[in-house]
């Protein structure tokens, strides 16, 4: 049902997810040796992100070759779900709708900031657009802030939000 290249989009929205927090540090002067998703991991503020792409199957995905472009919600992010919606995401029955969600947040190719920044909407993973504005000299992806950008990794790109992105329902 989900195409290859959705569940590729999947898992660089999660890797996304784990650039978030501590990878900012990473992406000065370092070599970009690990995946998305390692690079998530490793930051330690993507559990959620982490868990989500685990639960849907979407990891070897993200630590595919790419390029992707994931943007990636906090731990932080997640908390502010509705109570017991993130909880909800991870049961096996919402395996498609966390599939969804999680390949919303990812685009093919690598975008960094400077192209992202030149876009007025990009093309995720699942199908859907994000839209793409500025706001108080801020670049916004739908209604969530960037916080972090161009955290590199060997397999693309995350971008750090401070919200979770829902597709829009059909």
């Amino acid at each position: 049902m989900i195409s290859t290249i959705a569940k590729s989009a999947f898992s660089i929205a999660a890797l996304a997810g784990v650039f978030a927090c501590g990878l900012t540090a990473s992406a000065g002067g370092m070599s970009h040796k690990k995946d998305i998703v390692e690079t998530a991991v490793d930051a330690g503020q993507f559990k959620t992100l982490t868990a989500a792409l685990e639960a849907a199957g979407l990891v070897d995905t993200l630590k595919g070759p790419g390029p992707f472009t994931v943007f990636a919600p906090t731990d932080e992010a997640f908390a502010r779900l509705p109570k017991g919606e993130a909880e909800s995401l991870l049961k096996p029955e919402n395996k498609a709708k966390l599939t969804a969600i999680l390949t919303y947040h990812v685009a093919p190719g690598e975008l960094m900031a400077a192209d992202v920044a030149k876009k007025k909407m990009i093309k995720t993973v699942n199908g859907a657009e994000l839209t793409v504005s500025t706001k108080s000299g801020g670049v916004m992806i739908n209604d969530a802030h960037v916080v972090s950008a161009d955290i590199k990794a060997s397999n693309g790109v995350i971008h750090v939000i401070d919200a979770v992105l829902m597709p829009p329902s059909d």
